[in-house]
Protein backbone atom coordinates (compact mmCIF):
# COMPACT_ATOMS: atom_id res chain seq x y z
CA UNK A 1 0.00 0.00 0.00
CA UNK A 2 1.53 3.79 -0.85
CA UNK A 3 3.08 5.44 2.22
CA UNK A 4 0.33 8.42 1.67
CA UNK A 5 -2.59 6.27 1.64
CA UNK A 6 -1.23 4.54 4.84
CA UNK A 7 -0.59 8.19 6.65
CA UNK A 8 -4.42 9.14 5.90
CA UNK A 9 -5.90 6.14 7.26
CA UNK A 10 -3.62 6.67 10.21
CA UNK A 11 -4.62 10.12 10.40
CA UNK A 12 -8.10 8.98 10.32
CA UNK A 13 -7.51 6.49 12.92
CA UNK A 14 -6.11 8.89 15.32
CA UNK A 15 -9.01 11.01 14.94
CA UNK A 16 -11.61 8.34 15.77
CA UNK A 17 -10.13 7.75 19.04
CA UNK A 18 -9.37 11.25 19.99
CA UNK A 19 -13.55 12.14 18.71
CA UNK A 20 -14.74 9.02 20.34
CA UNK A 21 -13.62 9.58 23.88
CA UNK A 22 -14.34 13.34 23.57
CA UNK A 23 -18.17 12.47 22.55
CA UNK A 24 -18.74 10.00 24.93
CA UNK A 25 -18.01 12.40 27.79
CA UNK A 26 -19.76 15.39 25.51
CA UNK A 27 -23.23 13.32 25.02
CA UNK A 28 -24.33 12.47 28.73
CA UNK A 29 -23.52 16.73 29.71
CA UNK A 30 -25.67 17.63 26.59
CA UNK A 31 -28.52 15.10 27.87
CA UNK A 32 -27.87 16.61 31.17
CA UNK A 33 -27.78 20.23 30.46
CA UNK A 34 -31.61 19.96 28.46
CA UNK A 35 -33.18 17.59 30.82
CA UNK A 36 -31.56 18.71 34.30
CA UNK A 37 -30.94 22.74 33.72
CA UNK A 38 -33.55 22.85 30.88
CA UNK A 39 -31.34 24.89 27.94
CA UNK A 40 -31.31 27.81 31.17
CA UNK A 41 -27.60 26.93 31.65
CA UNK A 42 -24.68 28.12 29.16
CA UNK A 43 -23.90 24.81 26.63
CA UNK A 44 -20.56 26.72 26.50
CA UNK A 45 -19.33 25.79 29.40
CA UNK A 46 -20.11 21.41 28.38
CA UNK A 47 -17.07 21.77 26.13
CA UNK A 48 -14.38 22.43 29.08
CA UNK A 49 -15.83 19.58 31.40
CA UNK A 50 -15.91 17.08 28.73
CA UNK A 51 -12.45 17.63 28.12
CA UNK A 52 -11.47 17.86 31.66
CA UNK A 53 -13.20 14.19 31.98
CA UNK A 54 -11.10 12.57 29.15
CA UNK A 55 -8.09 14.09 30.47
CA UNK A 56 -8.69 12.33 33.79
CA UNK A 57 -9.39 9.40 31.78
CA UNK A 58 -6.29 9.33 30.32
CA UNK A 59 -4.10 9.53 33.16
CA UNK A 60 -3.78 13.13 33.04
CA UNK A 61 -3.99 14.48 36.87
CA UNK A 62 -6.43 17.85 37.22
CA UNK A 63 -6.53 20.13 40.25
CA UNK A 64 -9.42 20.86 41.58
CA UNK A 65 -10.41 24.43 43.16
CA UNK A 66 -13.69 24.67 44.27
CA UNK A 67 -15.21 28.42 44.21
CA UNK A 68 -16.30 30.13 47.14
CA UNK A 69 -20.17 30.39 46.41
CA UNK A 70 -20.28 26.68 46.05
CA UNK A 71 -18.83 25.87 49.12
CA UNK A 72 -21.12 28.52 50.83
CA UNK A 73 -24.06 26.37 49.08
CA UNK A 74 -22.63 23.19 50.75
CA UNK A 75 -21.21 24.11 53.52
CA UNK A 76 -18.00 22.54 52.65
CA UNK A 77 -14.85 23.38 54.84
CA UNK A 78 -12.49 26.15 52.81
CA UNK A 79 -9.72 23.55 53.25
CA UNK A 80 -10.93 21.24 51.30
CA UNK A 81 -11.77 23.60 48.44
CA UNK A 82 -8.20 22.15 46.53
CA UNK A 83 -6.82 19.24 45.79
CA UNK A 84 -5.54 16.86 43.26
CA UNK A 85 -7.94 14.58 41.43
CA UNK A 86 -6.33 11.76 39.37
CA UNK A 87 -8.17 8.17 40.15
CA UNK A 88 -8.45 7.57 36.29
CA UNK A 89 -11.22 6.10 34.68
CA UNK A 90 -9.31 3.77 32.88
CA UNK A 91 -12.11 3.00 30.18
CA UNK A 92 -10.87 5.85 28.40
CA UNK A 93 -7.66 4.77 28.68
CA UNK A 94 -8.15 1.40 27.87
CA UNK A 95 -10.23 2.47 24.59
CA UNK A 96 -7.30 4.54 23.41
CA UNK A 97 -4.81 1.94 24.01
CA UNK A 98 -6.94 -0.55 21.97
CA UNK A 99 -7.82 1.53 19.13
CA UNK A 100 -4.35 2.52 18.64
CA UNK A 101 -3.01 -0.51 18.92
CA UNK A 102 -5.10 -1.39 16.34
CA UNK A 103 -3.63 1.27 14.33
CA UNK A 104 -0.55 0.08 14.17
CA UNK A 105 -1.11 -3.20 13.65
CA UNK A 106 -2.71 -2.50 10.64
CA UNK A 107 -0.27 0.22 9.19
CA UNK A 108 2.30 -2.93 9.48
CA UNK A 109 0.10 -5.15 7.63
CA UNK A 110 0.66 -2.06 4.92
CA UNK A 111 4.12 -2.76 5.35
CA UNK A 112 4.56 1.29 6.16
CA UNK A 113 4.38 0.61 10.24
CA UNK A 114 6.62 3.66 10.82
CA UNK A 115 4.84 5.76 8.27
CA UNK A 116 1.24 4.71 9.99
CA UNK A 117 2.84 5.18 13.61
CA UNK A 118 4.57 8.14 13.51
CA UNK A 119 1.69 10.10 11.31
CA UNK A 120 -1.43 8.62 13.78
CA UNK A 121 0.75 10.04 16.92
CA UNK A 122 1.32 13.28 15.19
CA UNK A 123 -2.22 13.98 14.70
CA UNK A 124 -3.26 12.47 17.95
CA UNK A 125 -1.15 15.01 19.67
CA UNK A 126 -2.28 18.11 17.47
CA UNK A 127 -6.28 17.09 18.64
CA UNK A 128 -4.70 16.65 22.43
CA UNK A 129 -3.17 20.26 22.04
CA UNK A 130 -6.57 21.89 20.76
CA UNK A 131 -8.69 19.98 23.21
CA UNK A 132 -6.13 21.00 26.00
CA UNK A 133 -6.09 24.96 24.75
CA UNK A 134 -10.01 25.40 24.16
CA UNK A 135 -10.85 23.61 26.82
CA UNK A 136 -9.00 25.17 30.33
CA UNK A 137 -11.29 26.23 32.82
CA UNK A 138 -10.79 27.71 36.45
CA UNK A 139 -12.94 24.96 38.18
CA UNK A 140 -10.51 21.81 36.70
CA UNK A 141 -7.09 22.97 35.82
CA UNK A 142 -4.47 20.52 34.00
CA UNK A 143 -0.95 21.37 33.39
CA UNK A 144 -0.25 21.89 29.44
CA UNK A 145 2.54 19.73 28.75
CA UNK A 146 1.14 16.89 30.73
CA UNK A 147 -2.24 17.70 28.80
CA UNK A 148 -0.67 17.33 25.71
CA UNK A 149 2.08 14.35 26.89
CA UNK A 150 0.68 12.29 28.38
CA UNK A 151 -2.67 11.31 26.24
CA UNK A 152 -0.24 11.46 23.26
CA UNK A 153 1.83 9.06 24.86
CA UNK A 154 -0.81 6.47 26.11
CA UNK A 155 -1.96 6.21 22.46
CA UNK A 156 1.54 6.57 21.18
CA UNK A 157 2.95 3.61 22.81
CA UNK A 158 0.52 1.13 22.17
CA UNK A 159 0.32 1.74 18.50
CA UNK A 160 4.16 1.26 18.34
CA UNK A 161 4.25 -1.75 20.47
CA UNK A 162 1.49 -3.25 18.34
CA UNK A 163 3.34 -2.18 14.85
CA UNK A 164 6.77 -4.04 16.14
CA UNK A 165 4.87 -6.75 17.23
CA UNK A 166 3.28 -7.65 14.21
CA UNK A 167 6.49 -6.46 12.25
CA UNK A 168 8.44 -9.36 14.26
CA UNK A 169 6.18 -11.71 13.84
CA UNK A 170 4.63 -11.63 9.59
CA UNK A 171 6.89 -9.53 8.02
CA UNK A 172 8.76 -10.50 5.24
CA UNK A 173 11.12 -7.60 5.23
CA UNK A 174 12.79 -4.49 6.40
CA UNK A 175 14.70 -3.60 9.65
CA UNK A 176 12.92 -5.46 12.07
CA UNK A 177 12.47 -8.73 10.03
CA UNK A 178 16.32 -8.82 9.34
CA UNK A 179 16.70 -8.81 13.11
CA UNK A 180 14.16 -11.20 13.86
CA UNK A 181 15.83 -13.81 10.91
CA UNK A 182 19.09 -13.37 12.79
CA UNK A 183 18.01 -13.76 16.23
CA UNK A 184 15.95 -16.62 15.12
CA UNK A 185 19.06 -17.93 13.45
CA UNK A 186 20.84 -18.67 17.03
CA UNK A 187 21.72 -21.63 17.83
CA UNK A 188 20.42 -23.99 21.23
CA UNK A 189 17.04 -22.57 21.04
CA UNK A 190 18.09 -19.07 21.52
CA UNK A 191 15.99 -17.43 18.59
CA UNK A 192 12.78 -18.76 20.12
CA UNK A 193 13.28 -16.66 23.51
CA UNK A 194 11.89 -13.28 23.08
CA UNK A 195 9.10 -14.52 21.38
CA UNK A 196 8.34 -16.77 23.72
CA UNK A 197 9.26 -13.87 26.54
CA UNK A 198 6.31 -11.73 24.99
CA UNK A 199 4.21 -14.69 23.99
CA UNK A 200 4.60 -15.86 28.01
CA UNK A 201 4.16 -12.54 29.37
CA UNK A 202 0.89 -11.56 27.24
CA UNK A 203 -0.51 -15.04 28.71
CA UNK A 204 -0.48 -13.82 32.40
CA UNK A 205 -1.15 -10.32 31.90
CA UNK A 206 -4.54 -10.72 30.49
CA UNK A 207 -5.23 -13.77 32.68
CA UNK A 208 -4.44 -11.63 35.49
CA UNK A 209 -6.81 -9.14 34.19
CA UNK A 210 -9.62 -11.57 33.85
CA UNK A 211 -9.48 -13.04 37.06
CA UNK A 212 -9.22 -9.35 38.49
CA UNK A 213 -12.11 -8.80 36.62
CA UNK A 214 -13.94 -11.89 38.02
CA UNK A 215 -13.15 -11.19 41.72
CA UNK A 216 -14.50 -8.00 40.98
CA UNK A 217 -17.58 -9.33 39.90
CA UNK A 218 -18.12 -11.70 42.70
CA UNK A 219 -17.78 -8.83 44.81
CA UNK A 220 -20.56 -6.76 43.52
CA UNK A 221 -22.60 -9.47 43.14
CA UNK A 222 -22.08 -10.56 47.17
CA UNK A 223 -22.26 -7.13 48.25
CA UNK A 224 -25.24 -6.01 46.06
CA UNK A 225 -27.88 -4.89 48.61
CA UNK A 226 -24.68 -3.00 50.02
CA UNK A 227 -24.70 -1.14 46.46
CA UNK A 228 -28.52 -0.67 45.93
CA UNK A 229 -28.33 0.89 49.93
CA UNK A 230 -25.67 3.26 48.50
CA UNK A 231 -27.82 4.72 45.73
CA UNK A 232 -30.50 4.92 48.24
CA UNK A 233 -28.68 7.13 50.65
CA UNK A 234 -27.29 9.51 47.90
CA UNK A 235 -31.05 10.55 47.68
CA UNK A 236 -30.33 11.06 43.85
CA UNK A 237 -32.93 11.80 40.89
CA UNK A 238 -33.34 9.99 38.07
CA UNK A 239 -31.15 12.00 36.02
CA UNK A 240 -28.69 12.45 38.66
CA UNK A 241 -28.35 8.31 39.37
CA UNK A 242 -28.15 8.17 35.50
CA UNK A 243 -25.02 10.05 35.96
CA UNK A 244 -23.60 8.28 38.73
CA UNK A 245 -23.83 5.16 36.80
CA UNK A 246 -22.12 5.91 33.69
CA UNK A 247 -19.45 7.28 36.16
CA UNK A 248 -19.08 4.02 37.56
CA UNK A 249 -19.32 2.00 34.74
CA UNK A 250 -16.41 4.17 33.57
CA UNK A 251 -14.07 2.86 36.62
CA UNK A 252 -15.08 -0.87 35.66
CA UNK A 253 -11.80 -1.19 34.55
CA UNK A 254 -9.83 0.26 37.44
CA UNK A 255 -11.88 -1.75 39.79
CA UNK A 256 -10.87 -5.23 37.56
CA UNK A 257 -7.21 -4.22 38.39
CA UNK A 258 -7.71 -3.02 42.13
CA UNK A 259 -9.28 -7.30 41.96
CA UNK A 260 -5.80 -8.06 40.38
CA UNK A 261 -3.78 -6.58 43.49
CA UNK A 262 -6.07 -8.69 45.57
CA UNK A 263 -5.59 -12.07 44.01
CA UNK A 264 -1.52 -11.21 43.93
CA UNK A 265 -2.11 -10.45 47.99
CA UNK A 266 -0.93 -6.77 48.14
CA UNK A 267 -4.27 -5.79 47.99
CA UNK A 268 -5.10 -1.55 47.49
CA UNK A 269 -6.43 0.79 49.81
CA UNK A 270 -9.45 2.75 49.77
CA UNK A 271 -7.94 5.76 51.68
CA UNK A 272 -4.97 6.86 54.18
CA UNK A 273 -4.04 4.41 56.45
CA UNK A 274 -6.52 1.53 54.93
CA UNK A 275 -6.15 -1.36 53.36
CA UNK A 276 -8.30 -4.59 51.86
CA UNK A 277 -6.27 -7.43 51.18
CA UNK A 278 -7.02 -11.64 51.60
CA UNK A 279 -4.45 -11.25 54.62
CA UNK A 280 -6.86 -8.69 56.23
CA UNK A 281 -9.37 -5.51 55.82
CA UNK A 282 -8.83 -2.43 57.39
CA UNK A 283 -11.16 0.34 56.84
CA UNK A 284 -12.68 3.47 58.26
CA UNK A 285 -15.29 5.49 56.86
CA UNK A 286 -15.31 5.28 52.79
CA UNK A 287 -16.81 7.72 50.95
CA UNK A 288 -20.70 6.75 49.67
CA UNK A 289 -20.13 5.62 46.31
CA UNK A 290 -22.11 2.77 45.55
CA UNK A 291 -19.24 1.01 44.03
CA UNK A 292 -17.07 1.00 47.03
CA UNK A 293 -20.14 -0.70 48.77
CA UNK A 294 -17.87 -3.75 46.71
CA UNK A 295 -15.58 -3.44 49.68
CA UNK A 296 -15.40 -6.49 51.80
CA UNK A 297 -15.58 -5.16 55.90
CA UNK A 298 -13.77 -8.54 56.58
CA UNK A 299 -11.84 -11.43 55.35
CA UNK A 300 -11.21 -14.94 55.58
CA UNK A 301 -8.24 -16.88 55.50
CA UNK A 302 -9.25 -18.98 52.82
CA UNK A 303 -9.05 -15.84 50.21
CA UNK A 304 -5.18 -16.17 50.84
CA UNK A 305 -5.50 -19.61 48.33
CA UNK A 306 -6.07 -16.83 45.44
CA UNK A 307 -2.55 -16.60 45.03
CA UNK A 308 -2.31 -19.74 43.58
CA UNK A 309 -3.96 -18.57 40.18
CA UNK A 310 -0.78 -16.21 39.59
CA UNK A 311 1.15 -19.36 39.94
CA UNK A 312 -1.62 -21.50 37.83
CA UNK A 313 -1.02 -18.87 35.40
CA UNK A 314 2.89 -18.43 35.63
CA UNK A 315 2.82 -22.70 35.03
CA UNK A 316 0.44 -21.68 32.00
CA UNK A 317 2.92 -19.91 30.19
CA UNK A 318 5.48 -21.67 31.22
CA UNK A 319 3.99 -25.20 29.72
CA UNK A 320 3.42 -22.98 26.37
CA UNK A 321 6.36 -21.86 26.28
CA UNK A 322 8.37 -25.32 26.78
CA UNK A 323 6.21 -26.71 24.20
CA UNK A 324 6.75 -24.60 21.85
CA UNK A 325 10.71 -24.71 22.87
CA UNK A 326 10.50 -29.05 22.88
CA UNK A 327 7.92 -29.04 19.41
CA UNK A 328 8.73 -26.19 17.03
CA UNK A 329 10.43 -27.13 14.27
CA UNK A 330 14.24 -26.43 14.57
CA UNK A 331 13.90 -25.50 18.29
CA UNK A 332 16.79 -26.30 20.46
CA UNK A 333 18.55 -27.94 17.68
CA UNK A 334 22.29 -27.62 16.43
CA UNK A 335 22.25 -27.27 12.68
CA UNK A 336 25.21 -29.89 11.75
CA UNK A 337 26.50 -30.54 7.89
CA UNK A 338 24.27 -33.39 6.76
CA UNK A 339 25.73 -37.00 6.85
CA UNK A 340 25.52 -36.65 2.74
CA UNK A 341 27.15 -33.54 2.65
CA UNK A 342 29.91 -34.56 4.59
CA UNK A 343 30.07 -37.79 2.20
CA UNK A 344 30.62 -35.18 -0.62
CA UNK A 345 32.84 -33.14 0.90
CA UNK A 346 35.34 -36.08 1.78
CA UNK A 347 34.88 -36.44 -1.80
CA UNK A 348 36.33 -33.10 -2.02
CA UNK A 349 40.07 -34.33 -0.41
CA UNK A 350 43.27 -35.57 -1.58
CA UNK A 351 42.62 -39.02 -2.76
CA UNK A 352 44.82 -40.45 -0.36
CA UNK A 353 42.52 -39.49 2.33
CA UNK A 354 39.67 -40.78 0.67
CA UNK A 355 40.83 -43.86 -0.76
CA UNK A 356 41.71 -44.47 3.12
CA UNK A 357 37.73 -44.73 3.81
CA UNK A 358 37.03 -47.01 0.60
CA UNK A 359 36.43 -50.86 0.41
CA UNK A 360 39.97 -53.01 -0.64
CA UNK A 361 39.98 -52.55 -4.50
CA UNK A 362 39.37 -55.55 -6.56
CA UNK A 363 42.18 -56.65 -9.12
CA UNK A 364 41.66 -55.46 -12.85
CA UNK A 365 42.74 -52.49 -14.35
CA UNK A 366 42.23 -49.39 -12.48
CA UNK A 367 40.21 -47.03 -15.22
CA UNK A 368 37.81 -50.33 -16.10
CA UNK A 369 37.37 -50.39 -11.75
CA UNK A 370 36.58 -46.47 -11.81
CA UNK A 371 34.04 -46.45 -14.38
CA UNK A 372 32.20 -49.68 -12.69
CA UNK A 373 32.75 -48.23 -9.32
CA UNK A 374 30.70 -45.38 -10.45
CA UNK A 375 27.91 -46.80 -12.49
CA UNK A 376 27.36 -48.93 -9.44
CA UNK A 377 27.02 -45.87 -7.34
CA UNK A 378 24.80 -44.17 -9.81
CA UNK A 379 22.75 -47.23 -9.76
CA UNK A 380 22.30 -47.66 -5.67
CA UNK A 381 21.57 -43.79 -5.06
CA UNK A 382 18.47 -44.61 -7.82
CA UNK A 383 17.64 -47.46 -6.89
CA UNK A 384 17.05 -46.34 -3.36
CA UNK A 385 19.67 -48.68 -1.28
CA UNK A 386 20.43 -47.68 1.84
CA UNK A 387 23.41 -46.29 2.34
CA UNK A 388 25.98 -47.38 5.37
CA UNK A 389 27.06 -43.63 6.15
CA UNK A 390 24.88 -42.83 9.15
CA UNK A 391 21.94 -40.91 8.53
CA UNK A 392 22.54 -40.39 4.70
CA UNK A 393 19.29 -41.39 4.14
CA UNK A 394 17.52 -38.13 5.97
CA UNK A 395 16.56 -35.35 4.30
CA UNK A 396 18.84 -32.57 3.66
CA UNK A 397 16.73 -30.33 5.12
CA UNK A 398 16.56 -32.06 7.99
CA UNK A 399 17.96 -30.87 11.62
CA UNK A 400 20.24 -33.02 13.30
CA UNK A 401 19.17 -33.06 17.04
CA UNK A 402 21.82 -31.54 19.29
CA UNK A 403 23.00 -33.21 22.23
CA UNK A 404 22.91 -30.30 24.80
CA UNK A 405 19.78 -28.96 26.89
CA UNK A 406 19.53 -25.77 26.77
CA UNK A 407 18.74 -24.84 30.11
CA UNK A 408 20.44 -21.52 29.78
CA UNK A 409 17.57 -20.48 27.25
CA UNK A 410 14.83 -21.86 29.51
CA UNK A 411 16.45 -19.95 32.42
CA UNK A 412 15.97 -17.08 30.34
CA UNK A 413 12.40 -17.68 29.37
CA UNK A 414 11.51 -18.24 33.06
CA UNK A 415 12.95 -15.03 34.46
CA UNK A 416 11.88 -12.71 31.12
CA UNK A 417 8.21 -13.90 31.83
CA UNK A 418 8.16 -13.14 35.26
CA UNK A 419 10.08 -9.97 34.96
CA UNK A 420 8.08 -8.42 32.60
CA UNK A 421 4.68 -9.94 34.43
CA UNK A 422 5.57 -7.95 37.25
CA UNK A 423 6.14 -4.92 35.00
CA UNK A 424 3.14 -4.96 33.50
CA UNK A 425 1.04 -5.54 36.83
CA UNK A 426 3.33 -2.57 38.40
CA UNK A 427 1.84 -0.21 35.28
CA UNK A 428 -1.71 -1.39 35.36
CA UNK A 429 -1.14 -0.71 39.59
CA UNK A 430 0.30 2.67 39.14
CA UNK A 431 -2.78 3.70 36.25
CA UNK A 432 -5.27 2.32 38.44
CA UNK A 433 -4.59 4.53 41.73
CA UNK A 434 -3.87 7.73 42.47
CA UNK A 435 -6.29 10.51 44.57
CA UNK A 436 -10.54 11.25 44.77
CA UNK A 437 -10.33 14.23 46.85
CA UNK A 438 -8.60 15.81 50.07
CA UNK A 439 -7.65 14.70 53.23
CA UNK A 440 -8.06 10.91 53.70
CA UNK A 441 -9.26 10.58 50.16
CA UNK A 442 -5.85 11.11 48.73
CA UNK A 443 -5.03 7.49 48.45
CA UNK A 444 -7.12 4.85 46.37
CA UNK A 445 -5.94 1.60 44.75
CA UNK A 446 -2.90 -0.77 44.90
CA UNK A 447 0.92 0.09 45.69
CA UNK A 448 3.16 -0.51 42.44
CA UNK A 449 6.09 -1.71 43.84
CA UNK A 450 4.52 -4.52 46.06
CA UNK A 451 1.89 -5.55 43.73
CA UNK A 452 5.02 -5.93 40.83
CA UNK A 453 7.16 -8.05 43.70
CA UNK A 454 3.91 -10.20 44.57
CA UNK A 455 3.01 -11.23 40.98
CA UNK A 456 7.14 -11.75 39.41
CA UNK A 457 7.51 -14.12 42.02
CA UNK A 458 4.38 -15.77 41.95
CA UNK A 459 4.88 -15.54 38.28
CA UNK A 460 8.55 -16.98 38.41
CA UNK A 461 7.37 -19.89 40.80
CA UNK A 462 4.72 -21.08 38.24
CA UNK A 463 7.10 -20.70 34.92
CA UNK A 464 9.78 -22.38 36.83
CA UNK A 465 7.83 -25.45 37.94
CA UNK A 466 7.31 -26.18 33.78
CA UNK A 467 10.33 -24.76 32.01
CA UNK A 468 12.84 -25.89 34.70
CA UNK A 469 11.66 -29.47 35.60
CA UNK A 470 13.72 -32.07 34.40
CA UNK A 471 13.06 -34.11 31.41
CA UNK A 472 11.58 -37.55 31.27
CA UNK A 473 13.96 -40.32 32.12
CA UNK A 474 15.37 -42.13 29.07
CA UNK A 475 17.35 -38.80 28.00
CA UNK A 476 17.36 -37.96 24.38
CA UNK A 477 15.53 -34.87 22.43
CA UNK A 478 11.84 -34.59 24.02
CA UNK A 479 10.49 -33.17 20.88
CA UNK A 480 11.99 -36.45 18.88
CA UNK A 481 10.46 -38.96 21.53
CA UNK A 482 7.34 -36.97 21.01
CA UNK A 483 7.54 -37.46 17.36
CA UNK A 484 8.82 -41.12 17.29
CA UNK A 485 5.69 -43.04 16.14
CA UNK A 486 3.51 -44.97 18.82
CA UNK A 487 4.37 -48.61 17.20
CA UNK A 488 7.81 -47.64 18.32
CA UNK A 489 9.40 -51.48 19.20
CA UNK A 490 7.82 -53.33 16.76
CA UNK A 491 9.68 -54.95 14.08
CA UNK A 492 9.18 -53.13 11.06
CA UNK A 493 7.14 -54.67 7.72
CA UNK A 494 8.17 -56.61 4.92
CA UNK A 495 9.18 -53.58 2.29
CA UNK A 496 7.19 -55.23 -0.27
CA UNK A 497 5.36 -51.73 -1.40
CA UNK A 498 6.23 -49.40 -3.57
CA UNK A 499 7.84 -46.55 -2.80
CA UNK A 500 7.51 -42.64 -4.99
CA UNK A 501 10.47 -42.01 -7.27
CA UNK A 502 10.91 -38.52 -8.37
CA UNK A 503 10.20 -38.10 -12.06
CA UNK A 504 13.24 -37.99 -13.32
CA UNK A 505 14.44 -41.19 -11.87
CA UNK A 506 13.53 -43.80 -15.06
CA UNK A 507 15.57 -41.51 -17.16
CA UNK A 508 18.94 -41.60 -14.90
CA UNK A 509 18.22 -45.40 -14.48
CA UNK A 510 17.79 -46.34 -18.33
CA UNK A 511 21.37 -44.35 -18.64
CA UNK A 512 22.79 -46.02 -15.81
CA UNK A 513 22.10 -49.60 -16.95
CA UNK A 514 23.24 -48.37 -20.65
CA UNK A 515 26.23 -47.30 -18.89
CA UNK A 516 26.51 -50.58 -17.09
CA UNK A 517 26.27 -53.00 -19.84
CA UNK A 518 28.36 -51.07 -21.85
CA UNK A 519 31.40 -51.04 -19.22
CA UNK A 520 30.95 -54.64 -18.06
CA UNK A 521 29.39 -54.47 -14.54
CA UNK A 522 26.07 -56.23 -16.15
CA UNK A 523 26.79 -59.02 -18.28
CA UNK A 524 25.00 -57.99 -21.91
CA UNK A 525 22.95 -61.80 -21.92
CA UNK A 526 21.25 -60.32 -18.53
CA UNK A 527 20.74 -57.20 -19.41
CA UNK A 528 17.13 -57.59 -20.62
CA UNK A 529 16.34 -59.72 -17.57
CA UNK A 530 17.17 -57.21 -15.08
CA UNK A 531 15.87 -54.06 -16.88
CA UNK A 532 13.52 -54.95 -19.28
CA UNK A 533 12.26 -51.52 -19.80
CA UNK A 534 12.99 -47.71 -17.98
CA UNK A 535 11.00 -48.32 -14.31
CA UNK A 536 7.98 -46.59 -13.94
CA UNK A 537 7.30 -44.26 -11.26
CA UNK A 538 6.35 -45.84 -7.62
CA UNK A 539 8.35 -48.60 -8.20
CA UNK A 540 11.61 -49.22 -6.68
CA UNK A 541 14.48 -50.41 -9.23
CA UNK A 542 16.39 -53.52 -8.27
CA UNK A 543 20.26 -52.91 -7.48
CA UNK A 544 23.20 -53.79 -10.31
CA UNK A 545 25.98 -56.08 -8.28
CA UNK A 546 28.01 -54.15 -6.71
CA UNK A 547 25.92 -51.88 -5.31
CA UNK A 548 27.88 -51.79 -2.27
CA UNK A 549 30.97 -50.25 -3.55
CA UNK A 550 32.73 -53.86 -4.08
CA UNK A 551 32.65 -54.46 -7.81
CA UNK A 552 34.82 -57.24 -9.92
CA UNK A 553 35.06 -57.18 -12.91
CA UNK A 554 37.37 -58.02 -15.97
CA UNK A 555 35.58 -55.25 -18.30
CA UNK A 556 37.86 -52.83 -20.61
CA UNK A 557 37.61 -49.78 -21.01
CA UNK A 558 35.56 -48.28 -24.11
CA UNK A 559 34.16 -44.82 -24.80
CA UNK A 560 30.86 -44.47 -23.51
CA UNK A 561 28.13 -43.67 -26.09
CA UNK A 562 24.77 -42.32 -24.06
CA UNK A 563 21.49 -42.74 -25.84
CA UNK A 564 19.95 -40.39 -28.44
CA UNK A 565 17.00 -38.74 -26.70
CA UNK A 566 15.18 -37.74 -30.11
Amino acid sequence: MHRLIVALLASVDAVIAAAVGLAVTLAPLTLLWVFGFGGGADWGALWPSAVSVWQLGNLVPLSITLPPEYLAATGIDAGAASFVLSLAPLAFAGFTAVFAARSGARASHADAWLTGVLTSSAVFALLTTGAALTGANDVARAETWQAILVPTLVFALPALVAAVVTEWSEAGSGAIARLRDRVEAAPHGWGEVPALVARGTAVVVVGLVGIGAAVAAVALFARAGQIVALFQAGDVDPIGATVITLVQLAYVPTLAVWGMSFVAGPGFAVGTGTAVSPAGTQVGVIPGLPALGAVPESTTSWLLLLALLPIALGALAGWIARSRLLHARGSFRERSPHPLHAALARRAEPPGAWAQLQPAPAPGPASSRFDAGKTAALSGLLSGAPSEEPGADAPLDEDVDSPEDPIAARLVVTAGIALLSGGAAALLAWAASGSLGPGRLAEFGPDAGPVALAVGLEVLLGAAILLLSPRSAGGGNSAAQDSAPATAGVEPAADDEPHPEPPEAAAFAAVAAFTARRSGAVPAEDAEERHPSPPVRGARPTPLPGAGGGVTSDATTEPIELPRLD
